[in-house]
C-alpha cells in the first residue's frame, strides 16, 4: 500500500463529494492553508528559490530567443526586462539583465558552443524539475509512480523544455496583443477623448491572462498524476489573483525595508531571491488549493480523498 505523506494524513478521510456551498468553500480555503503548512511549503519554497536563481537567466534567454524570432531579440528582451522591473524593481531587473547579457555572449569554437547550449538547457530546465518534485508531494504521488532512470530523466527535461517553448509562445502572443492595443490606442483614443487608462487596463488583463495560462499549464502538466484541465483553471485563477496582490505587497516590503542595503554588491541578487521565495509560496498555496479542489469538487471528488472533518454535504 502506498504511503501517504504525513502532512495530508490528518485531513484525509473517506467521504462523498461535497457541494459548492459557502461553508464548504470557506473550509476549502482554511484547509488549503493547513495543507500548505503541513507540506512544509516554506522549505519547498526555499529550494525553489535556490534553483530559480540559477535557472532564471537561462530560462529567460531561451524564452527571449523564441520570441525574438518574431519580434527581434532586442524588442523581446526589452519587454521581458520591463515586466521583470515591474515585479522585482529596478535593482532586480538590472541584476537579471546583466545575467542575460553575460549568457548572450557568443561562445568561441563549436565544442564550446555545444557545451554552452547543453549547460544553458540544463540550467533552464532545472527549476521545472524542482517544481515537479514539489507538485508530486502535494498531489501525493506514490514513489512507485515516479519515474526513475536516465531515460525518464531525459523525458522530464524534454517536458520542461516544452514548457519553456509554451512560455515563449505566450510571450509572443502577449507582445502581439500589446502592440495591437497600442496601435488601436493611437487611432481611437484621441477620437474617443479617452486617456491611456483603458490601454493600461487591457495590458493588465492580457498579463493576468498569460500568467493564469502559465500556472494552469504547470499545474496540469508537471505532476506525475492524472490531473484534468477543469481541475486546474480555478486554482490557476486564484493563484494569479494572489500573485497580482502578492507582487504589490512584496514590492512594498522590498522597497520599505531596504532588504538589499546590507548586502552590498550582492544586494540585487538578494532582491531577486526574496521575490522568488515569496512568489514560490503563492505558487505552492495555489497548488494546494488545486489539489483540494480536485478532490472535493473536481474530477477526484468522491474517491475518499481530502475530505475535511468539518465539511458539509449540503
Amino acid at each position: 500500500m502506498d504511503r501517504v505523506p504525513a502532512g495530508h494524513a490528518a485531513q484525509i478521510t473517506p467521504g462523498p463529494a461535497l457541494r459548492r456551498t459557502p461553508k464548504n468553500l470557506a473550509i476549502l480555503l482554511r484547509d488549503t492553508v493547513s495543507a500548505w503548512i503541513d507540506d512544509y511549503a516554506p522549505s519547498m519554497g526555499a529550494a525553489l528559490a535556490y534553483y530559480t536563481v540559477f535557472s532564471v537567466a537561462p530560462l529567460l534567454l531561451i524564452v527571449i530567443s523564441i520570441a525574438g524570432m518574431a519580434f527581434g531579440a532586442e524588442a523581446a528582451r526589452g519587454a521581458v526586462v520591463e515586466q521583470i522591473g515591474g515585479l522585482v524593481g529596478v535593482e532586480g531587473a538590472k541584476a537579471i539583465e546583466s545575467m542575460l547579457v553575460s549568457l548572450s555572449e557568443p561562445a568561441k569554437g563549436s565544442l564550446t558552443a555545444v557545451l554552452s547550449f547543453i549547460t544553458l538547457l540544463v540550467g533552464a530546465t532545472t527549476v521545472f524539475a524542482e517544481l515537479q518534485s514539489a507538485l508530486d508531494r502535494i498531489w501525493q504521488v506514490p514513489e512507485r509512480k515516479k519515474p526513475s532512470g536516465i531515460w525518464e530523466l531525459l523525458r522530464g527535461r524534454v517536458l520542461s523544455f516544452g514548457m519553456i517553448l509554451g512560455i515563449g509562445f505566450l510571450l509572443i502572443v502577449s507582445l502581439v496583443a500589446s502592440a495591437a492595443i497600442a496601435a488601436i490606442g493611437r487611432y481611437w483614443m484621441p477620437m474617443m477623448g479617452e486617456d491611456e487608462v483603458i490601454g493600461h487596463l487591457l495590458d493588465m488583463a492580457i498579463s493576468f491572462g498569460m500568467v493564469t495560462v502559465v500556472f494552469a499549464m504547470i499545474y496540469k502538466i508537471m505532476p506525475h498524476a492524472a490531473v484534468r484541465w477543469p481541475d486546474v483553471w480555478l486554482g490557476a485563477i486564484v493563484t494569479s489573483v494572489l500573485f497580482t496582490i502578492g507582487k504589490l505587497l512584496i514590492g512594498l516590503y522590498i522597497g520599505k525595508t531596504g532588504v538589499a542595503t546590507g548586502y552590498g554588491a550582492a544586494g540585487s541578487l538578494v532582491v531577486v531571491l526574496v521575490w522568488v521565495y515569496y512568489s514560490a509560496q503563492i505558487f505552492l498555496l495555489g497548488a494546494e488549493f488545486t489539489w483540494l479542489y480536485a478532490n472535493r469538487f473536481g474530477s477526484l471528488r468522491g474517491r475518499g480523498g481530502a475530505r475535511p472533518s468539518g465539511g458539509s454535504d449540503r
